[in-house]
């Protein structure tokens, strides 16, 4: 197994859990903050560049693992390294969008 093909399989799983907020936010016609709004990140992009950047991110998620190596599901580090890029995206991605949507509130004692 050469090391690259798990980070890419990494990054396959970063690109795929980033195109499922901004493909169904787009689909049910919200904005939603993208890498083309201003600020970058922070302000709100249309419904439209949303689904248009949700798609890119899955079709590059998909050529990251399937055509990258051979992607194995029932290889243990080829699925790890898939899923510890959604992990390591999501988390982020909580974190960071919190900031406006209100998820990131203290819990009240």
């Amino acid at each position: 197994m050469i090391w690259l093909h798990l980070v890419s399989y990494f990054f396959g799983g970063a690109f795929a859990a980033n195109a499922i907020p901004h493909f169904v936010a787009g689909v049910m016609g919200r904005s939603f903050q993208s890498p083309f709004a201003q600020p970058p990140g922070e302000g709100l992009s249309s419904a439209t560049v949303n689904v248009v950047w949700g798609l890119s991110n899955a079709v590059a998620g998909y050529m990251l693992v399937a055509h990258v190596g051979v992607f194995d599901p029932r290889a243990a580090t080829h699925v790890l390294a898939f899923g510890l890029g959604v992990l390591v995206i999501s988390i982020f991605s909580a974190r960071h969008f919190g900031r406006f949507h209100g998820g990131n509130a203290p819990s009240r004692p």
